[in-house]
């Protein structure tokens, strides 16, 4: 389960702000973000190496597109493609909101049940796919949001009922002074509450964990300064996403 937390604020400078730990099995090879598909000019990401897809990646006209697990969905099967192709099929689309509707316009049966988030200077977008029908696409309010492997803000997550008030009560990123330092303390937090299920930055037990970290602003303009961590926060330090 892997969790994105965004956080919209219209008319602002940087009006839209995202955090993001990635868990996944330890064993799974991954690179970190680079234009790894070269029949996607502009598009930058991570790369699953299992499934030749992405877990987070943004395109040219600064849209980005994140995926996540559904509860009891962890890892392939058989006929079913990767959920890693649906971040790349979205960022065909050069707003947010085209990039949710060709992702609702997808049999989901195709996959695995998933999560995604779709963003761009306008805000975002939460897409659930539950294996049939439609995904359906629902606009993320203006204020914060946080989505796991449940729907946006679902106090039934250990982990979104735990941490949500903390980012609410936290001080917001500022991207302009390169100031993220209320954010990546929270990223790197590994402490468990009540059970594991709570955490955000997930112990590496049992071949699982958190294996990487982001934290990325997009700027009114559309400029985009992403800062990404090749281990968990506060294990690697965040380093700038190159997007040539």
């Amino acid at each position: 389960m892997c969790t994105v937390i965004l956080l919209h604020r219209p008319g602002h400078a940087w009006p839209v702000l995202v955090a993001a730990n990635r868990d996944e099995m330890l064993g799974r090879a991954w690179d970190p973000p680079g234009a790894w598909w070269p029949d996607r000019p502009g598009v930058v990401g991570g790369r699953d190496r299992a499934g030749g897809g992405t877990w987070m990646a943004v395109n040219r006209a600064g849209v980005l597109a994140a995926v996540l697990n559904r509860p009891g969905s962890l890892g392939p099967a058989p006929g079913k493609r990767s959920r890693g192709e649906l971040p790349l099929l979205a960022l065909e689309a050069d707003t947010a909101a085209g990039a949710a509707a060709l992702v609702a316009a997808l049999p989901a049966a195709d996959w695995r049940p998933f999560n995604m988030v779709v963003a761009d200077r306008t805000g975002g977008l939460f897409l659930r796919g539950e294996g049939r029908g439609r995904p359906e696409a629902l606009p993320l309010p203006p204020g914060l949001s946080m989505v796991t492997a449940h729907d946006p803000n679902d106090l039934t997550s250990p982990r979104t009922a735990r941490h949500l008030p903390r980012f609410r009560a936290a001080a917001a990123p500022d991207p302009g002074r390169d100031d993220w330092c209320a954010w990546e303390a929270l990223l790197a937090d590994d402490s468990i509450g009540e059970t594991r299920a709570d955490a955000l930055r997930v112990p590496s037990t049992d071949g699982f964990g958190t294996v990487s970290a982001s934290l990325l602003g997009i700027a009114a303009d559309g400029r985009l300064d992403w800062r990404f961590a090749a281990a968990p926060a506060g294990v690697a330090p965040f380093r700038p996403v190159r997007r040539a």
